[in-house]
């Protein structure tokens, strides 16, 4: 469990020293949310669709979303892992209210049966 997420952490660093975000010297601190989500194991192909599309969007369209991932955990792959990086909280913001954001949530809000989201601090997000 350590191992993965410390493969999670190393690959957001990367994304983040490549957008010129790991500086010390930075004032402007990532915004870094990991969210937990339970599918509907009869819906979960359909939710991967769903969610697919979206994180591609953000990625492609919004400068201010620096890395998403997801991830399914190997014993239960309707448990999901997202690990997102923003350039900053005004990003996240615009993310959740964008329209394709707005259209994921619509689409998948029958087929999410929980929901955790944790706000993280970051501490050192470093790669190489």
């Amino acid at each position: 469990m350590v191992k993965r997420s410390l493969l999670g952490v190393a690959l957001a660093a990367l994304v983040l020293s490549q957008s010129g975000v790991t500086s010390a010297d930075e004032q402007q601190t990532p915004f870094v949310r990991i969210a937990e989500l339970e599918i509907d194991p009869a819906q979960l192909e359909k939710y991967k669709a769903a969610v697919k599309e979206e994180i591609e969007t953000s990625i492609r369209v919004e400068p201010g979303v620096l890395a998403i991932y997801s991830v399914a955990l190997k014993e239960n792959s309707s448990q999901l892992r997202f690990f997102e990086i923003y350039k900053d909280e005004a990003a996240y913001t615009s993310h959740i209210a964008s329209p394709h954001f707005r259209k994921y949530v619509e689409i998948t809000k029958g087929m999410i049966r929980s929901r955790k989201l944790l706000d993280t601090v970051p501490i050192q997000l470093s790669a190489k």
